[in-house]
């Protein structure tokens, strides 16, 4: 027969490959699509000749595959092969092109373009058609199951495909009928299938109910030496296949529990070399999915699995080689904490054991009551369970931060006023960038804001009554004294004052306008160090403790706040992750429940005792107590001979937020390992998983010359335990279980006393008695006046300090210059437990009022507004989160209350004041700590950036932005070694907007408006990689934060500015567009390799292994934030151009 003439097609040659090959498969593939449908249905052997050449020189020749495909119409190649195999009948043809298709999908884009055309489909279509046949061809099937067991996973439809072809019991019967037969050769790809099809869960129900579990756990069968593909893929598809409820209950009603215990425990006395730990973990895992229902967990322990799998794990634990079975005595162990009843903590209630009734009119209590309803009903959110799964490590919502990095995938539902279809261009945009945008509120008028006018009495003020000429020669600089009672430790200090070596400086850039020398560039100028100075007094401490108010009424006073700190010479590392440390304590948990005649049981401290909290004992306990400021200790179990159970005190009027700690010890031996749980954490997890310490501060030390916090504690792990939280009405009947914080440690003095804290404590009187040593180094060229803004519910007074340089003389134009000075306003430490915040502060109060020319200049640029601490009642009760009244201070700037929230009230009022006299501050600032993440970085909003990590698509015209938000942070990066640009996040959440920073964004209209969060863990990057976060460092970043600003003013000329932003955005393009190009060789390089590869295995994943994809893809964009900067960079290039 004479062949068809056809148009010869457009051949690329490529290495290693003739173009005559190429040529004649293109020819081949062009014959075989004029053959029309009728035409191979009568005459056979024409496509099976075309098909047998193409398969031919596919397997001869094998990177003439890739050229197949790569070729300008290799998209039509592949429809013509597609076309060909669905009008094929003759089954030799049929075969041929799954040949080539099995020659051709080797490589992961290949397998997209034969999806993008359909090919699954087609190819359950003919396994469906196949399947009718009795018997069914092998061969046939073989293919089928090969190339779906390769596509499938890159089909997402393709489970529910293959559930509407009837394509399920196909494969099925075909499982079953190869394992009777023993055709390995079969089994293998149709066992691949099933695990597919097992990613999708109504598949699985289907599966399951003809019986495919019980066939699984046949396969899976009693211990053998080696095992197979198909006893892995049996025992991976079990465990995917009970992942449902009805599974699991089919599994329970069929009696395989019991069977699941006696072969764990057959491969567990068998497999003496640990050769197939994944195995054992794989029975293990098929017993945690069935164990998640109530009718598992009964099976469970009716089948007598506490005691085998705790005897196992026994076993494991005391061998050798117990390090390489963590993984099953974990998985055991997280078994026999599920099916263990759930206790209640041993309290009395779960409230707080101190109640405050605020002194408010009816209607302030009617409003509290209404938050107090919004605050249950929030709490009631599902939390991510993500303990002992880093993938899983979520940010939840805001348990203790301001702020949080988002999800990628979901913020858009976080995002202020969105359109519907966020993928379509929204033709009224300017409604939704007007959403963004800061506006002014109308708020309060003016006459009312009046009365804050004595708050800014610098800004009227003509000096006539001073004197401010300045003497030449004459030095300011203190004495440097450090008042500490103990002889030792007044002559330590003197020996850290005189060796004139303080924190490590670092560089600061700041123009020549400083009058420094050097060229018009930029110059770099060390911040001063950090040298004690005389902040610390005992005696003025104990007098400033008197005036502070607590709900307790504390009458003591704590020796770390009385002594002092004092920064340790030597920086701490963070120490190396224990990985088996988790399980080992979880199992302890469990011992101890299993043999409840070994435990004590022993209270040695209760404060629901209010008479005697501290129990006394026969001298065979320790002695706890934090009945002081910031303190925070409930109750104190001895549950074995050095072992205690700890529970913290809820905030005030408030059954949530328990994190905090800070106690007293005592009664210690040396030479004893002792250990500590503190049981009632609700987080679903910490830093504590993530290699942070506890502090501890030893009053014999400080008494020796070391009055310092240090890091200790050893086996610190934190997990899910067998208490549980019974909910509130406004939460719903779903009950939260408490999480365990466990350390254990070692004295080194006998009957000393020690003192154990979350982070560095620095309470409010600490801070009263530092405002009062600050007054004392004011110099005749310093302008300081410390005010009381408001009185705190607890009747606390709350400092307002303004500090700035006084005016060169009383001239107009010198008085005039005083008063146009822009104006920094900060403030700090709404919560409670973030300590970290007010050394920060510390830091930038002792640069402020240092006689350094940074110090100098600074006063001479700004006025400093400062708030140090907005919630003093919660850090005198040693709360974690909220005021007295079980309020998140930090939620409720949109609408203050004077009443509820006076602290907040008050200061939202100073900056409306402000933003009415046309004084809106250059830069807003809320020192925060973060509990999570490390280094230290900062939240801001831009409008460009929200939409930006939202769906919303819009036009560049659209995005008009001023990018002066990012001048100071990279200044920050660039200058304080604490810093990471990357951490950064400058997108408006909707569930922020009433935060400080959004809140002074859009209603006072502050451009640079931040939340500059510290680390309560440590570092990851730069110079501090690898270190624990300490005092220093933060009072080190307070002082780089005044320096950066310096930086910003030297900066912000009109011209210099636009020069200066117009560098930041150029720079962030560069990193940008190499990182693009970077990321495109990489990929054009992986390609090349899969082009030159034979893929014989089935390129599918699982569903975990889907989960674990995403999941590191939400940890690379957590990770790696800068992608988003870079994009606001491009956009502005855009702009620009």
């Amino acid at each position: 027969m004479k062949k068809p003439d056809m148009k010869q097609p457009n051949v690329v040659s490529g290495k290693g490959v003739s173009s005559s090959k190429k040529e004649r498969v293109l020819k081949l593939l062009c014959h075989l699509e004029r053959i029309s449908a009728d035409a191979m249905m009568t005459d056979v052997e024409i496509p099976r000749q075309l098909t047998a050449d193409i398969l031919h020189i596919l397997r001869t020749k094998k990177k003439t595959r890739t050229h197949v495909l790569l070729e300008s119409n290799g998209s039509n190649n592949m429809e013509v092969i597609l076309t060909s195999l669905q009008n094929s009948l003759d089954l030799e043809t049929t075969l041929n092109i799954l040949c080539i298709l099995c020659n051709l999908l080797t490589v992961g884009w290949r397998l997209g373009v034969f999806v993008a055309k359909g090919g699954t489909g087609i190819l359950l279509q003919l396994l469906i058609t196949a399947g009718k046949e009795s018997p069914p061809n092998g061969e046939l099937m073989f293919h089928l199951h090969s190339l779906l067991a390769k596509a499938g996973p890159k089909d997402r439809q393709f489970g529910t495909k293959a559930r509407l072809y009837g394509a399920l019991n196909v494969t099925a019967k075909l499982v079953k009928k190869s394992w009777l037969l023993n055709n390995t050769k079969l089994l293998l790809p149709c066992m691949r299938v099933l695990r597919v099809y097992s990613s999708n869960l109504l598949n699985v129900v289907a599966l399951t109910k003809i019986g495919l579990v019980e066939f699984m756990l046949q396969l899976v069968g009693p211990y053998r030496r080696k095992t197979t593909r198909e006893f892995d893929l049996a025992l991976d598809t079990m465990e995917a296949m009970l992942r449902t409820r009805t599974s699991a209950r089919r599994a329970v009603d069929n009696g395989q529990v019991p069977a699941l215990l006696r072969l764990h425990l057959d491969w567990h006395r068998n497999d003496t070399q640990n050769r197939h730990i994944l195995v054992r973990k794989g029975l293990l895992a098929c017993l945690i999915n069935i164990t998640k229902i109530k009718l598992g967990k009964s099976a469970f322990i009716e089948a007598d699995g506490m005691r085998i799998l705790f005897n196992s794990s026994a076993e494991c634990i005391s061998r050798d080689d117990s390090h390489a079975l963590d993984p099953v005595v974990n998985a055991a162990s997280a078994i026999m904490l599920r099916c263990l009843p759930k206790n209640q903590l041993p309290l009395l209630k779960v409230t707080s054991a101190f109640r405050y009734t605020p002194n408010v009119t009816a209607e302030a209590m009617a409003q509290l009551r209404l938050q107090q309803l919004t605050v249950d009903d929030k709490s009631n959110q599902p939390a991510v369970d993500d303990v002992g799964n880093e993938s899983d490590d979520e940010i939840e919502e805001d348990a203790e931060n301001e702020e949080s990095t988002e999800d990628p995938h979901t913020v858009n539902n976080d995002i202020e006023t969105i359109p519907e279809d966020p993928h379509t261009v929204n033709n009224d945009i300017e409604t939704i960038l007007n959403g963004f945008h800061p506006k002014e509120v109308s708020g309060r008028p003016f006459e009312e804001l009046r009365v804050y006018e004595r708050f800014f009495l610098e800004l009227s003020d003509d000096f006539q009554d001073f004197n401010i000429d300045r003497p030449a020669g004459v030095s300011s600089t203190p004495s440097s004294t450090l008042y500490i009672q103990s002889p030792a430790v007044r002559g330590f200090v003197a020996r850290q004052v005189g060796g004139g070596k303080g924190s490590t400086a670092h560089s600061a850039c700041i123009s020549k306008a400083l009058g420094l020398q050097g060229s018009s560039e930029k110059v770099m100028l060390r911040v001063p160090d950090m040298v004690p100075l005389p902040l610390h007094d005992p005696d003025l401490y104990v007098e400033m403790a008197k005036g502070t108010r607590s709900v307790h009424q504390y009458s003591e006073v704590a020796y770390p706040d009385y002594f002092g700190h004092i920064t340790p010479t030597i920086r701490e590392p963070i120490p190396e992750k224990v990985y088996s440390v988790q399980g080992s304590k979880i199992f302890q948990d469990i011992e101890r429940l299993i043999h409840p005649n070994e435990i004590l049981d022993k209270v040695v401290y209760d404060l629901d005792n209010p008479t005697s909290p501290v129990i006394n004992n026969d001298g065979k306990s320790l002695k706890f107590n934090s009945l002081f400021e910031s303190g925070n200790l409930r109750k104190a179990i001895q549950v074995r001979k050095n072992e205690y159970d700890l529970v913290l005190n809820s905030e005030i009027n408030s059954n949530f937020h328990h994190n905090w700690f800070y106690f007293e010890v005592s009664g210690m031996h040396v030479g004893i390992n002792y250990r500590f749980n503190i049981i009632n954490c609700q987080k679903t997890n910490s830093c504590f998983n993530h290699e942070m310490q506890v502090l501890m501060y030893s009053v014999t030390e400080a008494t020796n010359g070391r009055p310092y916090w240090v890091r200790t504690g050893t086996d610190i792990c934190y997990y899910e335990n067998h208490f549980e939280r019974i909910p509130t009405e406004a939460e719903g009947k779903k009950r939260k279980p408490y999480f365990t914080m466990t350390f254990s440690t070692d004295f080194s003095h006998k009957n000393d006393v020690c003192y154990f804290a979350f982070h560095y404590p620095y309470t409010y009187s600490t801070l009263k008695m530092h405002l009062s040593k600050l007054e004392a180094l004011r110099t005749p060229q310093i302008y300081l006046r410390q005010d009381v803004l408001c009185e705190t519910l607890g009747g606390n007074g709350c400092p307002l300090l303004t500090i700035t340089a006084m005016p060169d003389s009383t001239s107009d134009d010198h008085i005039c210059q005083f008063r146009n000075r822009p104006i920094i306003f900060l403030t700090a430490r709404v919560h409670p437990l973030e300590a970290n915040a007010s050394w920060v502060m510390k830091g930038t109060l002792e640069l402020l009022m240092g006689t350094s020319p940074l110090a100098h200049s600074l006063r001479e640029a700004y006025i400093f507004k400062i708030v140090p601490m907005l919630n003093p009642d919660g850090v005198i009760n040693g709360n974690h989160r909220c005021s007295l009244i079980g309020l998140d201070l930090n939620r409720q700037w949109q609408k203050p209350s004077p009443e509820l929230h006076p602290t907040i009230y008050h200061t939202k009022g100073l900056l409306q004041y402000l933003a009415h006299i046309q004084r809106a501050p250059l830069v807003f600032c809320d020192y925060h700590g973060h509990s999570r993440k490390k280094n230290v970085f900062m939240y801001g909003c831009s409008v460009q950036q929200t939409l930006l990590q939202s769906n919303v698509r819009v036009s560049s015209c659209n995005l008009r932005e001023d990018p002066g938000y990012l001048t100071l942070p990279k200044i920050l990066s660039e200058t304080a070694p604490a810093f990471s640009m990357d951490s950064c996040n400058f997108a408006v959440r909707k569930n922020k907007e009433s935060t400080a920073r959004v809140v002074v964004w859009r209603e006072i209209g502050v451009k640079r408006c931040y939340t500059m969060e510290s680390t309560i863990c440590g570092f990851d990057q730069g110079e501090y990689k690898g270190l624990q976060i300490g005092t220093r460092e933060l009072e080190e970043m307070g002082a780089q934060f005044c320096a950066a600003l310096l930086t910003l003013k030297t900066s912000t000329s009109p011209d210099h500015l636009l020069d200066l932003e117009s560098d930041l955005v150029e720079s962030l393009s560069k990193e940008d567009k190499g990182i693009v190009e970077k990321h495109s060789a990489k990929n054009s390089d992986k390609e090349m390799e899969e082009e030159d590869e034979e893929q014989d295995e089935a390129d599918y994943k699982d569903n975990g292994e889907q989960d674990e994809e995403e999941e590191d893809h939400e940890a690379e964009y957590e990770n790696n934030h800068r992608n988003h900067l870079q994009e606001t960079a491009v956009n502005f290039n855009q702009l620009s151009d």
